[in-house]
């Protein structure tokens, strides 16, 4: 049998003691893509920096490879864990050259992924482009060589070429390195299309899940049904 690279049992999280997600159970292997989908508020950021270490879980547990994940975000990272949070994270009045020396993994290796950079690396990351931005942050974080990646709202404000291209990148981490990756991500579509397998939240609870390609076939169903509306809290 096959261990997940990651998977939440009957997860509770949320801040303070109101859980925002209630009785989570999902799982992602090895060079697969899972879509978390739902509406604004339907508890996806949340479940996400719970899974990330970055707030602490409420109830449940989240495993790494079949094994008890209990610490911060800090520790998690050192285990393979990489999470892109909806803000770019990086450092605008640093160059690029600059910022991708702080990153984890190889400056050569972002370059490899994202070879759009390289005319870009003397100018500070604060004057690129949105898209640029982005390319940047999940840039480093594949270049750390995560094991799980942790994406939220990769393509937030971005026009539909680059969420491909950043989309694109993802996929090709997952089939070729064997990364897992758990994606929050606003254009439905565009989610189906890289994912391999889909859970939708709503109010904190998954509503609906399957094969991708399953229920691209279902995607108006699904926005009409679950991802338009009220969500309940983030």
């Amino acid at each position: 049998m096959t261990v997940a690279a990651l998977a939440a049992h009957d997860l509770d999280a949320g801040y303070g003691a109101v859980a925002a997600v209630r009785g989570l159970n999902l799982e992602v292997a090895a060079g697969e893509i899972v879509a978390l989908l739902g509406a604004n508020g339907a508890g996806k950021t949340t479940t996400l920096m719970t899974l990330a270490g970055a707030i602490p879980a409420l109830g449940g547990e989240v495993l790494l490879a079949g094994q008890p994940a209990r610490g911060p975000l800090h520790r998690r990272a050192r285990a393979g864990v990489v999470l892109v949070p909806e803000e770019r994270s990086v450092f605008m009045g640093l160059t690029v050259r600059d910022n991708l020396r702080v990153g984890r993994g190889a400056a050569q290796r972002v370059l490899e992924i994202f070879p759009e950079l390289r005319e870009h690396l003397r100018r500070k990351a604060g004057l690129l482009s949105g898209g640029q931005q982005q390319m940047l942050t999940l840039g480093r974080a594949l270049a750390a060589e995560p094991r799980v990646l942790l994406a939220d709202e990769l393509s937030l404000g971005l026009a539909p070429l680059l969420v491909t291209r950043l989309l694109d990148a993802v996929r090709q981490a997952a089939s070729d390195r064997g990364v897992a990756v758990l994606l929050v991500e606003q254009h439905i579509r565009s989610a189906l299309e890289v994912a391999d397998r889909v859970y939708v939240l709503r109010r904190g609870a998954v509503v609906l899940e399957g094969r991708a390609e399953e229920l691209r076939a279902r995607t108006e169903e699904i926005e009409q049904a679950y991802l338009h509306g009220p969500g309940g809290s983030e």
